[in-house]
């Protein structure tokens, strides 16, 4: 006969395991936004010192608002009523003598798609109090990038900054560890961060962007009471980033010396650190909040989630770059001013020349003038069914104007490239698909990226993607112009395309 007291030992068990404050959704954002150096938070409407990766809600900019998150047209994340943002630092590989560096591809980056992160929203602390939805303009940061030792705190930097070496291989599996591990990792790095979860219930950003959150109090920063000055328990986040880092296996100079440093010039890891900008709508992410208590973590087991962008949608949602500069590919310096450093004391700020932001960069050939024949933007491809099905041909030599000919050649006005060597042509949109609206979007970017077969210094779209241009002869000629927030070329005309745009953690792969 089981005793009252176990009996009812079991019984609390399960309430705890069925309550809201154990469940969490896991959000896999599969694309990234944008990669440069951009901070709206720390650097708003400046250069940020650093390079970050961004996913999150296509409204992004140098300068951003809650209001203008909520107009993104898109997001590199797949629920569609969540339009924040979400950024953390890149990571390079750094030669033996610390002349060159090359950027360290994310999880699911490659032949042309882009890598993100996985977001994690956890409603933890207090049973007995209620847990809240992030408020509209609501923002804020964890961790320091000047950081580089470990401050044994429950806090970012601290604890609530972690790392896993993955393989998978690995019996037992790699320990969690506060700083970057000495060892390869053939199945990438895994970086966390925790954020602090409790909120003082008046700021939404105060100047230090950090004074009006708190981590919970005693020995665990993912839970636990809100002290008396932060009183208002949020919704708690953490973001999870791996870095395909196993693809340099074979280049450690030193074998007890890892070869990687973060953007800021951190060799140790304590400076990671994560920034995010609400952007979702308060009252769905509040109904997820009470309601979505399943401990799978699935976005699938919440039904207040029915509806999520696929991840070619969100492969798709991206924001050109607007600083001319080298980030990627073999470079002689990390970009800005970011001497390499191991600590342990604290890393100085970057001190350099002012970086300007210039206007996007855009992914089309203005041929307006010349062949009179307007950019129509990024179009949705599809090999059982063509977007674009009137006649097509393939050349090793293929160009913009190419195309065009052969396309005004067989009598049609619209002409869309795909795959640097391929030509389509037709005079409409294929539109009975399921699968969402074929012809370009409003302020959807698309994932037209690849260097044309015949001239690399043109666009000849990319993956099951069209870079489509349309005959405007006889008429004003306008070319779809991508801005973004916070540059000298955002304009409200609508063709001229104003952007507005082993731990403790239930982990699950994200590859």
């Amino acid at each position: 006969m089981i005793s009252t007291s176990y009996a009812s030992a079991g019984v609390a068990l399960a309430l705890a395991l069925s309550s809201p404050v154990a469940a969490f959704w896991r959000m896999p954002c599969p694309g990234r936004l944008v990669l440069e150096r951009i901070d709206p938070i720390i650097s708003p409407g400046s250069v940020s010192g650093h390079v970050h990766t961004v996913s999150g809600g296509s409204g992004f900019g140098f300068n951003t608002s809650y209001e203008q998150q909520r107009e993104s047209a898109c997001s590199s994340c797949p629920i569609k009523q969540d339009l924040s943002a979400y950024w953390t630092p890149k990571l390079y590989y750094m030669n033996a003598d610390g002349t060159t560096f090359e950027d360290v591809p994310q999880a699911g980056e490659g032949n042309g798609a882009t890598g993100g992160l996985t977001v994690y929203y956890e409603q933890r602390g207090n049973a007995s109090k209620p847990v809240k939805a992030f408020p509209e303009g609501f923002r804020m940061l964890a961790g320091d990038p000047f950081q580089r030792n470990y401050t044994g705190l429950e806090a970012a930097p601290g604890d609530a900054v972690s790392f896993v070496c993955l393989d998978y291989s690995a019996k037992p599996a790699h320990p969690q560890t506060n700083a970057m591990p000495n060892i390869n990792c053939p199945d990438g790095l895994r970086a966390q961060v925790y954020f602090p979860s409790c909120w003082d219930g008046v700021n939404l950003d105060p100047p230090d962007h950090k004074s009006h959150m708190a981590y919970p109090l005693g020995e665990h920063y993912d839970n636990g009471d809100c002290p008396a000055s932060h009183p208002v328990q949020l919704i708690s986040i953490f973001f999870e980033v791996i870095y395909q880092t196993g693809n340099f296996a074979d280049r450690w100079a030193n074998a007890d010396q890892h070869p990687f440093v973060f953007a800021m010039g951190d060799r140790t890891g304590y400076g990671f650190h994560g920034d995010f900008i609400n952007g979702w709508d308060v009252p769905t992410l509040q109904q997820a909040v009470d309601t979505c208590t399943n401990l799978s973590g699935d976005l699938s087991d919440c039904p207040v989630f029915a509806d999520l962008y696929s991840d070619e949608e969100c492969q798709a949602c991206q924001i050109p770059p607007s600083i001319d500069e080298p980030i990627t590919g073999n470079l002689t310096a990390l970009p800005g001013c970011n001497p390499v450093t191991s600590g342990p004391e604290y890393a100085p700020p970057p001190k350099c020349s002012l970086t300007h932001i210039s206007a996007p960069k855009q992914f089309f050939t203005n041929i307006a003038s010349t062949l009179e024949w307007e950019y129509q933007g990024c179009a949705n491809d599809s090999v059982s069914t063509r977007t674009l099905s009137g006649a097509s041909t393939s050349s090793d030599t293929m160009t913009i104007e190419t195309c065009i000919a052969f396309c005004k050649s067989k009598g049609y006005s619209l002409a869309g490239l795909e795959y640097a060597s391929q030509c389509y042509c037709d005079n409409k949109y294929y539109t009975d698909d399921s699968a969402g609206p074929r012809a370009p979007q409003p302020d959807i970017l698309g994932d037209c990226w690849e260097p044309c077969a015949g001239n690399p210094d043109e666009i000849c779209g990319g993956a099951s993607a069209l870079s489509v241009y349309r005959n405007c002869a006889g008429r004003a000629c306008e070319n779809d112009v991508f801005k973004i927030n916070g540059t000298a070329s955002t304009t409200t005309a609508r063709k001229e395309r104003r952007h507005l745009h082993g731990s403790r953690h239930g982990h699950g792969r994200f590859s």
